[in-house]
């Protein structure tokens, strides 16, 4: 399987609703490695890493996010898989 890499902006009420934590969850539920953290314009920025199918599958979780949340627009730049994450974090 093809590895990928995914830079992931998600925008709309974000923050306050546990989506990095939730995320962190998701991703580890799904194996994958990287970051998520909070932007001071209310953003949320994620990077992940790993199996095609599987990066997907998270992307298309952050279209929804955690309860609570209130998704209006997410923006995915792919890159090339650079293997930089043996886990995913919630970085500050």
């Amino acid at each position: 399987m093809r590895k990928v890499r995914a830079y992931i902006l998600v925008e709309g009420r974000v923050q306050g609703v546990f989506f990095r934590a939730t995320a962190r969850d998701v991703a580890n539920e799904l194996g994958i490695g990287g970051w998520v953290r909070n932007r001071w314009d209310g953003k949320v920025e994620i990077t992940v890493e790993g199996e095609e199918k599987v990066v997907k599958k998270m992307v298309d979780w952050c279209y929804q996010g955690p309860p609570g949340a209130v998704v209006t627009q997410v923006k995915v730049e792919w890159q090339p898989y650079q293997g930089e994450f043996n886990r995913f974090s919630i970085r500050y």
